[in-house]
């Protein structure tokens, strides 16, 4: 929080971990313990929302399909999401649009979790290229279902979960328009 907010504030290049350790509470020996530099503190929770991703999938029932087992990977992935998410999502897209790093790091970070989705999906016997095809569409619900989450009003009435699947529907009747 300390490093979106500074980011928010002064631009992403302008800030530094000097400012973000000092603003967080905690040493430059702390933070550097923690992360490798300063993009890495933008996808954190990226392994664990990997992890969450793929448990769901793995847990989906044996007859599911690709995008049910999906639909229950999102699910578990969107248990995760709180209330400190949907605070800092406005402003932590402000701070990625407002810099090419932090777009490459999060693009990164989506071709991550559609790798993550689509092992998922292979190990339960898909094939290559619908599990890909299958992990694409996921990444692209969970990206739009949180942004659509963010720009809620907060009141903790609703889950991403809902979102995501909403935009997954929306994609899967999309997909089969295109013929």
């Amino acid at each position: 929080m300390a490093a979106v907010d500074l980011f928010t504030e002064q631009g992403y290049d302008a800030t530094t971990v000097a400012q973000i350790a000092e603003r967080a509470g905690v040493t430059k020996s702390t933070f550097f313990r923690h992360f490798p530099d300063k993009r890495e503190l933008l996808v954190a929770g990226q392994e664990t929302l990997s992890r969450l991703l793929a448990e769901g999938i793995a847990e989906a029932p044996a007859d599911a399909s690709p995008l049910e087992a999906v639909a229950a990977g999102l699910e578990r992935a969107s248990s995760a999401m709180g209330a400190v998410n949907r605070e800092l999502a406005p402003r932590l897209k402000a701070a990625i649009a407002a810099s090419a790093e932090l777009q490459e790091r999060d693009a990164l970070k989506s071709v991550s979790l559609a790798a993550a989705m689509t092992a998922a999906l292979i190990a339960r016997g898909v094939p290559d290229s619908t599990a890909a095809l299958a992990g694409e569409l996921g990444v692209l619900a969970f990206k739009r279902g949180y942004a659509e989450w963010s720009e809620g009003d907060g009141d903790g009435k609703d889950e991403l979960a809902g979102y995501a699947l909403v935009a997954l529907d929306e994609l899967r009747a999309a997909s089969a328009s295109l013929g």
